[in-house]
């Protein structure tokens, strides 16, 4: 007899090191990173970018992505809380992440190094948003090995009881839905580099990847709980507002790209 719900109760915690304990979060997340880095060598190299700029990119990257991830959070979702407690701000072991703020970091220091290093900007963002959704998937999977940023309540027969959440009724994984999404974007946009690339022109790897990603965000987002108080009183919740812009700059930079390649 098939059961109607899928009962969730997942460690944190991988294993611990030297006594104290790995979380699955950081561990994809460290995956996510390496696998990312890893293709993102590959693509450059074929560029004929040279390693040592490759490496300074990721770092930016790197810095860019962590603490976007956090400040996004603090900014967009508790400004009053971390306003006035700063020092809580460093605290990431404590939890609290926004994937928009990990979008605006990665934005702002690909903006400093292309200017620094004398690179297209939009150019090199067409290269980079091919990997990111693959990071996406793993991070999104953490959220799931934490019982974290679930949907709301639902029938259907994949819904996830989340017991180390407390909850009682099942629930949409809408972890799961994001991370499959997100494995799907990055298919799509390697598939346009390797064999379209020829006629592919800049700024339309980059439309594609921000019309995707934030138009899936925005639509997942109608069924995922909210995260905290204040969007209980919202139509739109922070994450679809965050999303809406970004789409914009998306159908821009798609329909330019799209101009020049008729012209």
């Amino acid at each position: 007899m098939l059961l109607n719900y899928i009962t969730w109760n997942a460690d944190p915690t991988a294993f611990e090191l030297f006594g104290h304990p790995i979380r699955w979060y950081g561990l994809l997340l460290a995956t996510g990173f390496y696998l990312s880095y890893f293709l993102l060598q590959k693509i450059l190299k074929r560029e004929k970018m040279i390693d040592d700029r490759i490496n300074a990119l990721s770092i930016y990257i790197f810095a860019g992505t962590i603490i976007g991830l956090r400040l996004g959070h603090c900014l967009f979702y508790e400004p009053a809380y971390y306003l006035s407690n700063p020092i809580e701000i460093l605290k990431v072991w404590e939890g609290g992440l926004a994937s928009h703020g990990a979008a605006f970091g990665i934005l702002l220091a690909v903006w400093i190094y292309s200017r620094k290093y004398k690179f297209s900007y939009i150019g090199l963002l067409d290269k980079i948003v091919i990997v990111i959704p693959l990071a996406g998937a793993l991070v999104r999977m953490g959220n799931l090995m934490n019982s974290e940023i679930f949907g709301d309540a639902t029938n259907l027969p994949w819904g996830f009881i989340f017991v180390k959440a407390q909850q009682t009724i099942p629930r949409h994984p809408t972890q799961i839905y994001e991370a499959i999404a997100c494995i799907i974007i990055f298919a799509i946009l390697l598939y346009l580099y390797y064999k379209k690339n020829a006629g592919v022109k800049t700024g339309y790897l980059f439309g594609v990847f921000l019309i995707l990603l934030f138009s899936f965000r925005f639509i997942v987002e109608f069924i995922k709980d909210v995260q905290v108080d204040f969007e209980k009183a919202m139509f739109l919740n922070m994450g679809q507002l965050l999303s809406i812009p970004l789409i914009g700059v998306g159908i821009f930079l798609l329909g330019r790209a799209m101009r020049k390649q008729k012209e």
